[in-house]
Order: C-alpha cells, then structure tokens, then sequence
C-alpha cells in the first residue's frame, strides 16, 4: 500500500521509485515568503545608491539567496513530506520573516535580529539532513556531512551577532564563503559524495519559479511607486515610462524561459553545475537591480535626464543580464533551436547598446535613453523571431 505524504520518512530521490521533479507546495510556499524579502532589498538599494549601499546590498542578497537556494538543494536530494518537515520549513519561513523585517536596519541595531535569524535558519537547514542521514547506511555519508556543516555554520553566524562591528561582517562574510566551500572545496566538499545527485529537473523549476518572483517584484516597485506618488501627478510621460517598465519586465522573462528557464543542466560535469549554480546568482542578483532600477520611470517625463543614480544600476543589470543569460544558455539542455537564434552576435549586440548607453546616460533625456534600453533589450527577441521567420520562409 502506497505510504500517506505526511508519514513518509526523507528518502534519497535515488531510493525512491520514479522521483518526481515537481516542486512540492511547502517549497512553492517558501518561496513565496520571499517575496518579501526581496522587495525589501530593493527598498534597501533605492535608499543606499551609492558604493557602500549597493556593496552592502550585495552581501545581503547572497545572504538571501543561499537562504533560499541551501533548502532548494535539500528538498532537490530527498524526498521529504511527513509531518516534521512541514513543521521545520514554517520554521524557516518564520526566520525568513525575522531576517527580512531587520534588512532597513541591518547596519545599525538591526544587525542582531538578521544574524541571529540567519543563524537559525542554517541550524533548521542542517535539521532537515540530519533527520535525513536515519535512512543512509553510510555512518558518515552525505546526510551526515550536510547537517554537520549547516550546524557548525549556524553556530558562527549566532557568534557575529555579538561581535563589534566591522568585524562582524568580516566573520559573517567568511561564513557566507564557508557555505559555498562546504560543497565544493576539493577533497572535502559535499560535492565529491556518490549520493550528491540533485534532481536537475527540480532544481531547474525552482530556478524558474523564483526568477517569476524576482521579476514580479519589478512590477511590484512600479506600481507601488507610482502608487506612493499619486497617479494623477506624474504626467503623461511617466505614466508611458510606466508603461515601458511593464513591457521591459516581460521581455526579461520571455527571454529567459525562452533561453534557459526550466531546463536542465546539460550535464552532471561538477564544471557545468558550479556554471549553471553561479550563473544564476549573477542572473538573479541583476534582476533585482533592474527592478529597482525601473521604478525611476516614475520620477522622469521625456525630456529631462534619467535619474542617474537609477539609470546606472538599470544599465549595467542589463548588461549583466544579457550576459548571464548568454553563459547559461550555453549549459543546458534541449534550447538548440534558441540556440541557434539567438547566438553571441546577438547578446553582444544587446550588452554594446548597453555600454553606450553607459556613458551617454547623463546626457540624453529619458526619452533616448529609454529607447536605448529598450532596443538592448528588445533585440533579444526580434532578432531571433526576424532569422527564425526568414529560416520558415526558405524551408517553405
């Protein structure tokens, strides 16, 4: 008789007949708790627009997103539903809650809260393979190592929340290396084990899923902004402005699922995973940027100049974009026809329109600017639709 969800043990996905890819709704609920998250790093990088807030905002977005991707990967290796799970991921949804509520003031008193709920969120983690290593044979397998690590983790982070500052972020910063480490430092990384299989199929839905999230969070700002200001302030042009960013939202996802959303790694070669596995940090942390960035559509007409400081990090996030975007669509799978399209010519076209709307961005009005980004952008996919209609016309 087929075991009940909620009394099913974490299993290996290898010891588990036809293992699912799809993600499983306390995951889906995760990461939606993020949501939040997010936006309030934007907020963070809308008010800090220079050096030492975007640096700053940097460091909590790989914060977050090992927050986020360390139980992407568990949920990716075991198959775990019953009962005591459900109730550590809440928990981890509660330490979420916790870190995101202290990111306004993380560099003042605020700091305590977001290291001690950061630590607590690596000792759930570690909870949840250390439940997982009852079912391995090995004494010391991957389970095991995991849970240990994300225990001797979680243990440095709750120190930071007690240590003067600056030092505090040097150690904190030095865990955060130290979590990437555990899986990939030669001879005792995780990554060297047997059983270290993600579900690639998995992993890559979860990548799409909180790259909709990232996105949305985009929109989200916009309207939030021109909310703020009074619809009925701005004039026409920024309400075309508005109108620009939503279209430019979507354009990001089309060419992302298009090229890359979804689909797998093209192999298990540790070479392919740490490029896909990285490529996605850089994609998500310009994403965010972009967002942010957007939402100064809002505070400009035609005529005047795009707010610097906005245009800066909008621009070079798309560039990086682009790029990131290039780089992974080259490591997976079953995107040959996307491939063929949209071919380095064209994501080189689309990054140089971004690097001279780099130096011209102080001196044009929002309107040129606007139209700049738009064609980097846009080129992205009416480049590939132009050769992919020629190419039907001929075989017609």
């Amino acid at each position: 008789m087929k075991e009940f969800p909620i009394w099913r043990k974490p299993q290996h996905h290898m010891d588990v007949e036809n293992a699912s890819d799809h993600v499983h709704w306390v995951e889906l609920f995760f990461d939606l708790v993020h949501v939040v998250t997010i936006f309030l790093l934007g907020n963070y990088l809308s008010h800090h627009l220079d050096w030492s807030g975007f640096l700053v905002f940097t460091g909590l977005f790989i914060a977050f997103f090992f927050a986020w991707a360390d139980s992407s990967v568990y949920n990716s290796l075991y198959i775990s539903t019953d009962i005591p799970h459900r109730f550590i991921m809440s928990a981890q949804i509660v330490t979420v809650m916790f870190f995101a509520a202290s990111l306004n003031s993380v560099t003042g008193q605020g700091w305590v809260f977001f290291a001690l709920a950061f630590a607590a969120n690596r000792a759930l983690t570690g909870l949840l393979y250390w439940r997982a290593r009852r079912n391995e044979q090995a004494r010391c397998g991957l389970a095991y190592e995991q849970g240990r690590n994300f225990f001797i983790l979680a243990i440095l982070f709750a120190v930071t929340a007690f240590l003067p500052r600056p030092l505090a972020y040097w150690v904190f910063g030095a865990g955060i290396v130290a979590i990437q480490l555990q899986y990939m430092a030669p001879k005792i990384g995780t990554l060297r084990l047997e059983r270290f299989v993600p579900r690639l199929g998995h992993i890559a839905e979860r990548f799409g899923l909180i790259m909709l999230i990232l996105l949305g969070e985009g929109f989200f700002k916009l309207v939030v902004t021109l909310s703020e200001k009074g619809i009925y302030k701005p004039g026409a042009g920024a309400l075309i402005n508005m109108a620009i960013g939503g279209f430019s939202l979507f354009a990001m996802a089309w060419v992302y699922f298009d090229s890359v959303g979804n689909a797998k790694p093209k192999s298990r070669d540790v070479g392919t995973l740490l490029g896909y596995w990285f490529g996605h940090i850089v994609l998500m942390w310009s994403t965010v940027m972009i967002g942010v960035a957007l939402a100064g559509e809002i505070y400009v007409g035609f005529l005047a100049p795009y707010p610097y400081d906005y245009g800066i990090i909008g621009t070079a996030g798309l560039g990086i974009f682009l790029a990131s975007i290039w780089v992974l669509q080259h490591l997976v799978e079953g995107r040959d026809i996307t491939r063929r399209h949209v071919h380095g010519g064209v994501r080189l076209f689309g990054i140089a329109v971004t690097l001279v709307l780099l130096l011209v961005l102080p001196y044009v009005p929002a309107i040129i600017g606007n139209l700049l980004w738009v064609t980097a952008l846009y080129s992205q996919i009416l480049w590939p639709l132009k050769t992919a209609l020629r190419e039907l016309r001929t075989e017609g």
